[in-house]
């Protein structure tokens, strides 16, 4: 098959954003690149289609797969007697306020931590994060107050957030 026209140039533009964001989301490296992979495809498969900047598009392919995939997997625990290697931040970062951060999203419902991704992780204004999302502004103002209102609850925080995330700064 041809490679259509535009698609390599994007691919290789775009690619760590859409890897940060997938990772962002699915909190493991392999996971995160098989979603950008994912979507990859079906960006490629769709590329005809797509008219001006195809990043959202593919943003919004990643939200969605991801979303998929969480439904479609099941996720209870096996057990083993042989640990895996650790994957993810080094050991000396296990401590500090990123993996306090890490572990205060993984609680957060599926849309609200989206939300907080494209919004402070991507800086997409509202309007842009509702049009990714497909809801409305309003929708993305609630779910991020929801969602900011809940990790100021959680204990490990003591109700502030301090230090930055891969480059930036979290934001009250």
């Amino acid at each position: 098959m041809e490679v259509p026209e535009g698609f390599e140039e994007f691919v290789a533009g775009a690619s760590s954003r859409l890897l940060r964001t997938a990772f962002l989301l699915t909190r493991d490296a392999g996971h995160a690149e098989d979603l950008v992979q994912a979507a990859l495809t079906k960006a490629w498969l769709a590329w005809r289609r797509v008219d001006g900047d195809p990043e959202p598009y593919v943003r919004r392919i990643i939200v969605n797969t991801y979303a998929t995939w969480w439904r479609r997997r099941w996720h209870g625990e096996e057990p083993t007697d042989v640990l895996p290697e650790p994957v993810g931040l080094p050991p000396q970062a296990a401590v500090d306020e990123r993996d306090r951060l890490w572990r205060a999203m993984g609680t957060l419902p599926r849309r609200q931590r989206a939300v907080l991704v494209l919004r402070f992780y991507e800086d997409l204004t509202e309007a842009q994060t509702a049009h990714l999302l497909g809801v409305s502004v309003g929708t993305v103002k609630s779910q991020t107050s929801k969602a900011l209102a809940r990790l100021r609850e959680d204990p490990s925080f003591d109700g502030r957030f301090d230090g930055e995330i891969h480059g930036k700064g979290v934001h009250r």
